[in-house]
């Protein structure tokens, strides 16, 4: 009896990161241009899929260009979730009704996603 052992090419391995990281990419997408339209709100827990998706993931990638990509958008929504919680008192001080500052970390989360994509797309790493 012959046993049959799956092993998996680094070139599958490297398109199904890639294919996990576009899936990332797109929900992080949706939820920074829902945070930046008025009215367009993406639901949170897009953002959380995503999130846990890199978190579970990011190991699979080590080594490769693409671990960069998994920590990239870690840092991304880490980072814009620590901004929100600081300047939420701001918020309440305009009668929440408009907060400046959420519309800059919007913005900046906007642009991270958007050059992490255009790095995917070249089958590069983020310069960071």
């Amino acid at each position: 009896m012959n046993d049959i052992i799956d092993v998996q090419s680094n070139e599958e391995k490297a398109q199904g990161l890639k294919n996990i990281g576009w899936v990332s990419y797109v929900l992080h997408l949706i939820v920074a241009v829902g945070a930046v339209l008025p009215g367009a709100q993406a639901s949170a827990l897009l953002l959380i899929i995503a999130l846990v998706l890199d978190l579970v993931k990011r190991g699979d990638a080590e080594g490769t260009w693409q671990a960069n990509h998994f920590s990239w958008r870690i840092r991304s929504v880490v980072w814009a979730g620590v901004l929100y919680l600081v300047t939420f008192p701001f918020w309440l001080l305009g009668l929440l009704l408009f907060n400046p500052a959420w519309i800059v970390i919007s913005l900046w989360f906007l642009y991270r996603i958007v050059r992490g994509m255009l790095a995917m797309s070249k089958n590069q790493a983020v310069d960071a």
